[in-house]
């Protein structure tokens, strides 16, 4: 059992026969009473995002996941193909379990895989990945302090919203958390 209070992004535990991982968490203190923590989860085996409530007190049953390092390898029609990182074995994994990470997936991008009892559940990814723009409006100059932004498209097809300087081969960071454009790669 963990205390409720030491979970944070990333963390997996066990409730009600279901395992949850966090992916965002927030702890509340208002006046004299206990403090609330409110976790937003996924849940491992539906994919579903809830948010739960506990009060500062309370104890989850800590699941153990086995984290292995892969590399992103191809996708095909319903299902995503990795290498593992130590034994260089080749495996797939259902489309389906992963769908919200994959339009975040590069050729070659080193990713960690959460097993539990050999049975994968999900991905961890970098909290930022560069990519190259493939596909954008035009660059204007002058505009590095303004808050304006354009469309672009990613190497990998993914879509983020970049500042109005960037041009088409430009290497970008992006948060893969958000979506959200971060800086400019050196």
């Amino acid at each position: 059992m963990i205390g409720i209070t030491e979970l944070r992004n990333g963390a997996v535990f066990e409730e009600e026969g279901q395992l949850w991982q966090v992916l965002e968490y927030e702890h509340i203190k208002m006046g004299r009473g206990s403090g609330t923590v409110k976790v937003q989860v996924r849940n491992l085996n539906s994919g579903s995002v809830t948010l739960k409530s506990y009060i500062t007190g309370a104890r989850v049953q800590d699941a153990h996941i086995d984290k292995k390092k892969v590399n992103y390898l191809y996708k095909d029609a319903d299902s995503v193909h990795f290498m593992d990182m130590v034994s260089y074995e080749q495996f797939e994994v259902p489309a389906n379990i992963i769908k919200l990470e994959i339009p975040y997936f590069k050729e070659n991008l080193e990713i960690v895989l959460l097993v539990y009892k050999d049975k994968p559940l999900g991905v961890e990814l970098p909290r930022a990945v560069d990519y190259r723009i493939a596909e954008t409006g035009p660059s204007e100059k002058g505009n590095t302090v303004s808050n304006v932004f354009k469309a672009a498209t990613m190497e990998n097809g993914l879509n983020v919203q970049v500042p109005l300087f960037t041009k088409v081969g430009d290497l970008v960071k992006v948060d893969t958390r958000s979506g959200k454009y971060l800086e400019r790669s050196k």
